[in-house]
């Protein structure tokens, strides 16, 4: 089955190993075959892979395009080892991207190293409202 993308100006796609930038003119293409392909909006570099979750989808990604995946593994695991040091209740996530590279499944391995980002950035994100709530009283008083 033939995928249908729409390029707005100026966008980028990956299809396998080549990056294709669209002109000025929206562009449709009817792509067929058995090659990685990534939006630009799916596309993280090294520069905006800045979070552990985002390092490990950078991975992801990597193993995705490449001709050989097995060629990222090693820091694949290290990347999951130092998240999972960090935040361990980010193991079932870490578990379905697992499962999906072994099963050699990349596009579904990548999906959920998104929903990884996700969770991470919900845990940032209750770290940083638990921090700023006042705690009451300063330890400081003297009642």
């Amino acid at each position: 089955m033939a995928l249908k993308v729409e390029l707005k100006p100026g966008e980028r796609i990956i299809l396998g190993d080549c990056v294709i930038t669209n002109t000025d003119q929206r562009a449709r293409l009817l792509i067929e075959g058995e090659t990685p392909i990534l939006r630009e909006k799916d596309i993280l570099t090294a520069e905006t892979a800045d979070t552990p979750a985002k390092r490990v989808y950078l991975a992801v990604q990597l193993m995705y395009t490449s001709r050989d995946p097995r060629s990222c593994h090693e820091i694949y695991f290290k990347l999951v080892s130092d998240i999972l040091k960090a935040a361990p209740s980010t193991w079932p996530l870490i578990e379905s991207v697992n499962n999906h590279i072994l099963a050699g499944e990349m596009y579904k391995a990548l999906k959920e190293a998104k929903k990884l980002i996700a969770y991470e950035k919900e845990l940032v994100d209750h770290a940083k409202r638990s921090h700023e709530q006042p705690v009451g009283e300063s330890c400081d008083s003297t009642a």
